[in-house]
């Protein structure tokens, strides 16, 4: 049985895009809180987050980056490459009930070490809400696919 398996490194170029979406809910907020440890209060404390600068409760800022995450690990490069790196600029905040849109697009092939290196971007329609930089190790084909036959 051959393992699903995302794009190879012959199969990218300059210039190639993904996106994933997802609405943010309350439930997605207090999750996150649980999960990651982070329960400062702007996140999950409605009168203390009304006084700050934000006027009312945001979500993490890394449940939107896990969004460019969630792009990588499904969609492009996909299933089978490895997060090396990524920077992050927080450049508005999130509030339940909005849409965020991961946007991947490859900006950098470096084939003989097998990096790819993308433009990373947050978004809440037109407003961007976090960008950065990512670099990934994607395989070549002959790699996954010399070792998935030396296995039948």
């Amino acid at each position: 049985m051959q393992e699903k398996h995302g794009y190879f490194l012959e199969d990218l170029s300059q210039g190639m895009t993904s996106v994933y979406a997802k609405t943010i809910t309350d439930a997605d907020i207090t999750l996150f809180a649980g999960i990651s440890g982070d329960t400062n209060p702007v996140h999950l404390d409605a009168s203390f987050a009304d006084q700050t600068m934000f006027g009312g409760r945001i979500a993490h800022g890394m449940l939107s980056a896990s969004f460019i995450s969630t792009v990588f690990g499904t969609r492009l490069p996909g299933p089978g490459c490895v997060y090396l790196s990524q920077t992050l600029r927080f450049k508005a905040p999130v509030k339940a009930g909005e849409t965020v849109q991961a946007r991947v697009t490859i900006k950098e092939i470096i084939s003989e070490k097998k990096r790819v290196v993308f433009d990373t971007v947050c978004a809440v329609g037109d407003r961007v809400v976090l960008e950065g930089e990512a670099t990934l190790m994607v395989s070549r084909r002959e790699e996954i696919m010399g070792t998935t036959q030396a296995a039948e």
